[in-house]
């Protein structure tokens, strides 16, 4: 029986490989855009939190890199940044794209269902799949051990109150861990350099996207109603410097004006962004440049 007044929260790691929503999912249930998304896999580089707060529950968001087999140390830093996560959660959320389910996802969700915790095996993008073989996908996994299988799109919002329900369901009794208005824990100057280069990976070409890295030279807010912002965007080969610039300066003026709008909604002022394009060979192997571009070990 519900104790009279309990609070019930916890921690809920979700995880999946590249591309299959995560971020998207994370957003979705806080409310607000605490990591940023793009259509390329390996979007999200480090564990970002994300806090949904209700007035009898609060639930911590782990959002995670996806699991790939890695091949720089920035890869191997991404998918130790997902064990990281698990440590010590409430609730595991298993992410698939139940329009493109393969051995990778197989795997993952057969790995998963060892973890002695609740799991919640998630299939999303159903609004890009037809009824017959979502139905056919949520069969060939109804003895994964799961505690459930929810189909859901969490760009449309389908099915994602009820998503939502049955996570509160599965919490434990517990503290307010946070502040009722903090959404992440986020520095403002992590959450604008990831912006930038969600504009860049929306707009550059494939190859270019996994090697670019950006970092935050200097945020002065200059009165109440002005910040002004420099950033350097890196990238590992000379070719790519000239296809982030673009003709005239067309594509980092491009990244840079999306970028600007989405930081000013950010911080709640105008915002003056410069930014520069360099070059550092091979940074996704350095660990010095890891280190500099904020991927590092806590």
């Amino acid at each position: 029986m519900e104790k009279k007044n309990a609070f019930f929260s916890g921690f809920a790691a979700i995880v999946g490989r590249p591309n299959v929503g995560k971020s998207t999912l994370m957003n979705a249930m806080v409310g607000e855009k605490v990591a940023i998304v793009s259509n390329k896999p390996q979007t999200t580089r480090n564990r970002i939190m994300g806090v949904a707060t209700d007035e009898n529950w609060q639930v911590v968001f782990l959002d995670t890199p996806g699991l790939h087999k890695p091949r720089t140390r920035l890869g191997e830093y991404m998918v130790k940044s997902v064990q990281d996560a698990m440590e010590g959660i409430d609730l595991l959320l298993v992410l698939v794209d139940a329009n493109d389910i393969g051995n990778q996802d197989r795997a993952i969700v057969e790995d998963m269902a060892s973890r002695k915790i609740r799991k919640i095996l998630v299939l999303n993008k159903t609004d890009i799949v037809d009824e017959a073989r979502l139905m056919h996908a949520i069969q060939s996994f109804s003895d994964a051990g799961y505690d459930a299988i929810v189909p859901i799109s969490a760009r449309t919002g389908k099915n994602m109150d009820e998503l939502k329900k049955l996570i509160v369901s599965y919490l434990p009794e517990g503290p307010k861990y946070f502040p009722d208005d903090m959404m992440t824990d986020q520095p403002e100057r992590v959450i604008c350099a990831e912006i930038i280069r969600e504009k860049a990976l929306r707009h550059l070409r494939d190859e270019v996207p996994h090697g670019i890295g950006v970092e935050m030279m200097a945020i002065n807010k200059l009165s109440d109603n002005m910040t002004e912002i420099h950033a350097t965007i890196y990238c590992e080969r000379a070719s790519h410097k000239g296809i982030i610039i673009g003709k005239q300066g067309a594509m980092l003026r491009t990244i840079g004006q999306e970028a600007r709008r989405d930081i000013e909604n950010l911080l709640g002022t105008h915002v003056n962004l410069q930014l520069w394009v360099k070059i550092r060979e091979d940074w996704r192997n350095r660990m010095d440049d890891l280190r500099t571009l904020g991927y590092e070990d806590k």
